[in-house]
Formats: structure tokens, sequence, C-alpha cells
């Protein structure tokens, strides 16, 4: 039955792919916009038998013209650290998956009141595979199949906040930077981030939006001329032209003085920083030596530096770091002056590199 609903959805347009703007050029009364999303984004409606302040007629013209559903769950895997692996299968068949990530839990006094809500972070995908063909990483292995549409990345989002009690009024932090390079689909994330901010929506604000990109220069200019108001990660990783070009083959048409001189002319908000994603991988990256060469590239950058231990997966050449080596790299650049975290690995217990879950899924159904 879900199959032939989602094939039936095919033929359908998808409402999660329209800003409120587009949607209400199809209405005489507006309002009915605002009644529409409301259903959608704020009170998490199944479907459109469901929205009971609209006409009975308008709910069936709605239900034969459009769905809100473009993913429907196929599987999940929690760690005992309580973050959440998802793979979603989309209405063409096709997997993506995303990740959610609390940050803080709740907190509450001795009478039960909630002092301070728990937040979280939505990892989404923004394509079906990847070509960026970066060694170390198992989408790559698939290849790029297609991009997501806006609506359908919308939909991760709303999916996990849906099934996950997440009230509307929880904002929640979005980053892109699941399967698939979102600058390589930068027309359809930018519209996901204009879609996801709008107060009708979900209104996460556009610095709750984070955008990882592997260092496409020419994208990283564009969105920075969208002035949308997001916060910018640069997958970097390696320090030399030689080291990255073997770790990611992007750095061959965009090396490091292109991403960096990209960077530069970035327009970000005086409160914030660029973050630059370093994966250490032992015995390759993670040498003091790399730290120092870090520092000069960095110079004259408000930077935030996160380094990633690597997250091993099945058939991956590379090892991870020891936590010793990791802490004496980042107290290097903290020393320098440079804001440097380890980011905190979730999932270590899970399919939690990107791509895993779904290489695990096929292979079982194969």
């Amino acid at each position: 039955m879900q199959e032939r609903k989602l094939k039936e959805n095919l033929k359908k347009e998808n409402i999660l792919n329209f800003t409120k703007e587009e949607f209400e050029s199809r209405f005489d009364k507006k309002f009915r916009v605002k009644q529409i999303f409301e259903w959608i984004y704020q009170k998490y409606a199944d479907d459109f038998s469901q929205m009971s302040s609209l006409p009975k007629e308008l709910r069936q013209d709605l239900s034969r013209h459009y769905h809100f559903s473009p993913l429907e769950c196929v599987k999940f895997e929690q760690s005992k650290d309580k973050s959440i692996k998802y793979l979603f299968r989309l209405n063409d068949g096709l997997l993506i998956e995303s990740v959610l990530l609390p940050m803080k839990e709740e907190q509450s006094d001795e009478n039960g009141k909630i002092t301070k809500h728990a937040r979280y972070t939505i990892c989404v995908s923004s394509q079906v595979g990847c070509k960026s063909g970066c060694s170390f990483c198992l989408t790559a292995k698939g290849g790029l199949k297609r991009n997501l549409e806006a609506g359908e990345i919308v939909g991760q989002i709303l999916w996990i906040k849906k099934h996950n009690q997440i009230p509307y009024e929880r904002r929640v932090n979005i980053v892109y930077m699941g399967m698939g390079e979102p600058l390589d689909n930068l027309k359809n994330v930018s519209k996901a981030v204009k879609i996801l901010s709008e107060n009708d929506t979900l209104a996460i604000s556009p610095k709750r939006q984070t955008i990882s990109t592997s260092g496409l220069a020419k994208q990283i200019a564009e969105l920075g001329q969208m002035k949308l108001g997001v916060l910018l990660a640069i997958s970097l990783h390696a320090v030399n032209d030689e080291l990255r070009s073997e770790l990611m083959p992007i750095n061959k048409a965009y090396n490091i003085k292109a991403i960096m001189d990209a960077v530069r002319a970035f327009p970000i908000d005086q409160r914030k920083r660029v973050m630059f994603e370093y994966l250490l991988i032992d015995g390759l990256n993670d040498g003091l030596d790399h730290a120092k060469e870090l520092v000069k590239l960095l110079n004259g950058i408000k930077a935030k530096v996160n380094l990633i231990l690597f997250n091993p997966h099945e058939g991956s050449i590379y090892k991870r770091p020891s936590l010793e080596n990791a802490v004496k790299f980042q107290d290097f650049l903290s020393a320098k002056g440079l804001t440097c975290t380890i980011r905190e690995s979730k999932g270590l217990d899970i399919s939690a590199a990107c791509g895993q879950l779904k290489e695990r899924s096929l292979v079982k159904m194969s």
C-alpha cells in the first residue's frame, strides 16, 4: 500500500517545494495557504483529510493534485548517545540518509518544571549519492544518482521533527552535511534554506543553517552573492594540495588557494565564524607539522576549526587517530589563537558514517 502511495505521489506536486508566496499565487483566497502551511509545518498533519479548517471540497481537490510526503523511513538506528540515523526512501525508490543529533539534554528543576529545553541538530542530505569522490567517504562509492528537490530536503527535517515530537516552536540547527555536495545542488539547497526560514513553515533562521562544502570556490562565491545569511563550513582535511588532491579529487579543480580566496570574500555575520572541518586520519594529516601549516593557512580568516576523528567503515584504508594526538593538535591551534574544538563523535555503535546505513541495507536487499 505504501509503495502504491509513493508511485501516486510521483504524479502530484510536492507542496514542500513551494515557498509561501509561490503557493499563494495558485489561490484566490491567500489565507488558505496560511492554513495549509500551518497544518503541514506546525500541526504535523499526515494528510489533507485532517485539515478540518479547510472546506471538504478544497481538501479533496488538494489531495488530487498535491502531496507533502516526499519520503518514507525504511530503517533507523539509535545510538547509545541517543543520536539517530535514518534511511529514507524517496518516491522514486532511491535512498538517502539523515541524522538527528541531540546536542543538549532537557533540564528540569526539583518541581519537574522544564528550565532548559533539549537542543538538536539535524544533518540532511542534498543529493542521492555524490560525485566528489572523496577517498574517505562511503557515499562516493555509488556515484551521483541525482539532486534532491528543495521539498525532499525540507521533508527530511519535517519528518524528523514530527516523529521525534519536537514541537514546532522548538528550533533546531540544520547542517547540510549528509549525502552529497550541497553546493553542487545550490539551486535547490538555497531554496530549501528560504522555505525553512519562513515564519509560516518551520521558522528556522538562516543563522541556524550551515552549508558544508568540499570547496567549490565558484559556488561559494555564488552562495555569498545570494546573501542568505547562512553559515559556511569548509571540508578542508589537508593543508597542502598534494595530500588534499589524494583525499579529495575536487581539489584538482578548486585548489586550496582558490578556496581560501572565496572564503575571504564570503559575507559572514560579525558575530560568526567560518567553520573549517578537518578530518584527522592516523599518520596521514594528524601531526604537529600539519597543525603548523593549518595556522598559516587560516591567518587573517575569522575561523573556527572543527577536528573530527575519522569514523572507520568496512573496506576503508584509513585508521582512526588516537585521542592523544587529536588533543595535541587542538592544543597547538588553541595556543596560536585559533578557536578549535574536537567534535564529539556520535553514533559510533551504529552505521553513523555517511552512506553506511544505506550501503549495509543495499547489501541485505541484494
